[in-house]
C-alpha cells in the first residue's frame, strides 16, 4: 500500500445491521505530495451539469468517478486517497452512497467522516464527497 494505515477495519463488521462492505481504517500515516480535493458531486466536470437528480447512489458513483478522474490529472490513483468526508443531505441515502463509494474503495482503506447536513450548494445534490491524498515521492 502507498501509506501505513493503522487498525483497519470493514463496515461490514462494525455495523452489522447495515448492508455495508467498505474497507476503512482509524488513522493513516502519509508521506508525499499532499493533494486536497473540492468536494465532489454528481456534476460533470466538463459542462457544469448536475446529473442524476434524486439518484443519491448514482451521484456517489459520479462523485467517486470525478474524485478518480482529479487524481489521475494530480499524477496519482485512488489508492493514494487517505481521507474521505461525505455529507449526505438524509441519513436514508447512507447505505445507497457508501455502497457505491466502497467500490471504488476497496482495499483503500481510507479514513472516513459523514456528516449528515440540511442543504447541499443545489437542492438537486443529494451527496458531496470530498477526498485528501498522498502522492508518495517514488510515484
Amino acid at each position: 500500500m502507498a501509506h501505513t494505515r493503522i487498525r483497519k477495519f470493514n463496515t461490514k463488521e462494525t455495523y452489522p445491521e447495515q448492508n455495508l462492505d467498505n474497507d476503512l481504517c482509524q488513522a493513516v500515516v502519509a508521506r508525499g505530495q499532499t493533494v486536497f480535493l473540492r468536494g465532489q458531486v454528481s456534476q460533470d466536470l466538463e459542462t457544469r451539469e448536475s446529473l442524476h437528480v434524486g439518484d443519491p447512489g448514482a451521484q456517489a458513483g459520479k462523485a467517486m468517478e470525478n474524485i478518480a478522474l482529479l487524481m489521475r490529472e494530480a499524477g496519482g490513483e485512488m489508492a493514494h486517497v487517505c481521507r474521505v468526508v461525505v455529507y449526505l443531505t438524509d441519513i436514508r441515502h447512507r447505505e445507497a452512497v457508501y455502497r457505491e463509494m466502497g467500490g471504488w474503495l476497496k482495499g483503500v482503506f481510507p479514513v472516513s467522516t459523514g456528516l449528515v447536513v440540511p442543504a447541499l450548494a443545489r437542492p438537486e445534490w443529494l451527496v458531496e464527497i470530498e477526498a485528501t491524498a498522498v502522492i508518495p515521492d517514488e510515484v
